[in-house]
């Protein structure tokens, strides 16, 4: 593995509220705007948190704002505002965000990952890099996120979808709008234009990666006839050293014991793994379709899991008619959630909702593009006035 890839001490993800917090005060805004479209950028690598429910937006800025003025103007507010953004549209869109929104470029692609880009052997140094380090930590700087999703629909010819869930299997902060939308933009079938980079690209802001000579080494204007019109590129010649995919993990048991007189009952569910709401008996809880759906990885699973016996003595797997079965009189609450199955159980099984906070308005029409969003919900984001939410 290239040394800028391994696994070093900021890409281990503790599953505390500290953590979370020590990466926040660890952020700096400026050398953020400066160096986050570097791979060794000093990006903060919250999103493992913020997926889960740790934290969230608002807190965020509120807790980087106590040592650094921040106004709508700073990048670090603007790129969380597109975890926003990416929410607005699954709140709008519902499973849609699974669905292409415009034609792709090309009028074929496949429906499964060739092997050796899931083996990480395609010999493109960048693109086996990103493979190896996603299998190994979980997490993906989101340069790298953007080279690979590019490499494998217009390069590889591999349906948008299939890499988007490949890539969500394994991830640590596996966020379905983020993630699925954000292949989309890539893909060109969110805004109608494809995301293309070259070596060129890599060279500026992963050196360590270069890779001339291979396919990604050609102009923007080659590579967009390629994404057009070439068929599968193929991997380098020559033979490249594999990686096994790692398999996916399976959900955590249910506890022996529920407290089943307990009453107001907290539900602790995936994304909403932050601090329990004072007077309640918190009861982790997985819904089972949802994970049948999409699979998450072992490393994910302990993530999570580890967190939640954190705050509860007790877990449960299982619906809305299971959970209305515990608890038939209990006044049962959570923390909202778009994810389906979890979405629709917490309907079914009347828990009171708490809305996840947000630092941006909701606007009540689709905003068809981040820009159109932004300017929406951030008018003064071209001035420097100090920020006020």
């Amino acid at each position: 593995m290239n040394d800028l890839f391994a696994p070093a001490p900021h890409d281990t993800f503790e599953p505390t509220l500290a953590a979370a917090q020590a990466r926040i005060d660890a952020l700096d805004p400026a050398r953020y705007a400066r160096t986050r479209n570097h791979l060794d950028g000093a990006v903060s690598r919250l999103s493992p948190y913020l997926t889960h429910g740790f934290t969230d937006v608002p807190a965020v800025i509120a807790r980087l704002g106590q040592r650094h003025a921040l106004t709508p103007a700073d990048k670090i507010v603007f790129e969380l505002a597109w975890r926003e953004y990416f929410h607005h549209l699954w709140r709008h869109w519902g499973d849609g965000i699974l669905s292409a929104r415009r034609p792709a470029p090309a009028a074929h692609y496949a429906a499964e990952l060739p092997a050796d880009v899931r083996e990480g052997r395609t010999g493109v140094p960048v693109i086996d890099a990103s493979v190896r380090t996603l299998y190994d930590t979980g997490y993906l700087h989101n340069h790298a996120r953007m080279w690979l999703a590019s490499y494998l629909v217009h390069l590889r010819k591999t349906g948008w979808l299939a890499g988007a869930s490949w890539m969500y299997r394994h991830l640590l902060d596996g966020d379905l709008a983020s993630n699925m939308l954000s292949w989309q933009w890539v893909a060109g079938t969110l805004t109608g234009k494809p995301y293309l980079f070259n070596a060129e690209n890599v060279a500026r802001y992963a050196p360590a990666l270069t890779s001339p000579g291979s396919a990604i080494d050609d102009s923007y204007e080659a590579l967009d006839r390629r994404a057009r019109h070439a068929p599968d590129c193929g991997p380098e010649p020559g033979v490249h050293a594999a990686v096994a995919e790692p398999g996916t993990g399976a959900p955590p048991a249910e506890s022996a014991a529920f407290p089943t007189g307990a009453d107001p009952v907290w539900l602790v569910h995936p994304w909403s793994l932050g601090e329990v709401p004072p007077g309640h008996v918190a009861v982790g809880w997985i819904e089972p379709g949802f994970h049948a759906r999409f699979g998450w990885s072992a490393a994910r699973w302990a993530f999570v899991v580890a967190r939640m016996r954190a705050l509860c003595d007790s877990m449960v797997v299982g619906d809305a008619d299971r959970l209305r079965r515990l608890w038939p009189t209990a006044r049962l609450s959570a923390q909202a959630t778009l994810n389906p199955f979890y979405a629709e159980a917490l309907r079914d099984a009347r828990v009171t909702v708490q809305p996840v906070p947000h630092q941006f308005d909701d606007p009540p029409q689709a905003q068809p593009s981040f820009s159109r969003f932004w300017q929406t919900v951030a008018p003064d984001a071209s001035t420097s006035q100090p920020w006020h939410r």
